[in-house]
């Protein structure tokens, strides 16, 4: 069996994956299964570099395949912000409770109609003999005023579906990887993977 280092220790993420990839011979490792691996600062301007650097650094460090993604929000009346910052928003020990907060907050004025939002992720897989695939993922929304659903984590609480009349909180695992910015990006890797035959 391949293995897959999946460069994260968000275990929201690994089982958006393990569904996916499940019908394929492949391990995933996570970085509970490499303790001693310190990912490196997130310096990008955008996702993409984001994930490029984590993914790098773990396939340097394990010797293996080695996936990454950096993801998060961005909204059309900040600007784009929080963008690249989605994680840290609400400072160096964010919690997604002080997150969604300040998103709350800095939208507490803007009305509804012009509280359009995207998820966005972008996923790097590099491989130790230097190949890399990049495969992104953007999912439309806007934002409500309070929280909407006990299920997903980040922001899913706050953003609002309207073909589905549900905050992505409110989706079945099996809704969310077909629709969510990351199952996108996740099937657009797997299928590149499956093509050059490495699934």
């Amino acid at each position: 069996m391949k293995q897959l280092f999946f460069a994260t220790g968000n275990q929201g993420k690994v089982k958006e994956l393990m569904s996916l990839i499940a019908p394929y011979e492949i391990e995933i490792l996570t970085m509970n299964d490499f303790p001693d691996f310190e990912a490196p600062e997130e310096t990008g301007a955008t996702f993409r570099e984001n994930a490029y650097i984590k993914a790098k650094a773990a396939a340097d460090y394990s010797g293996i395949p080695a996936l990454a993604d950096d993801s998060g929000i961005t909204v059309d009346a900040l600007n784009g912000a929080p963008g690249v910052y989605s994680a840290r928003y609400s400072g160096e020990n964010a919690t997604s409770e002080a997150n969604n907060q300040k998103l709350l907050d800095a939208m507490k004025y803007v009305p509804t109609g012009q509280r359009q939002a995207q998820f966005r992720a972008s996923l790097a897989l590099v491989f130790p003999d230097g190949r890399i695939f990049y495969s992104e993922g953007v999912v439309e929304g806007e934002l409500l005023f309070e929280y909407r659903g006990s299920g997903g984590f980040g922001y899913d609480p706050l953003f609002y579906l309207e073909s589905f009349g549900k905050t992505t909180a409110e989706l079945t695992m099996e809704e969310k990887n077909k629709i969510s910015h990351r199952g996108r990006a996740f099937q657009g890797m797997v299928a590149q993977m499956v093509e050059i035959g490495e699934l």
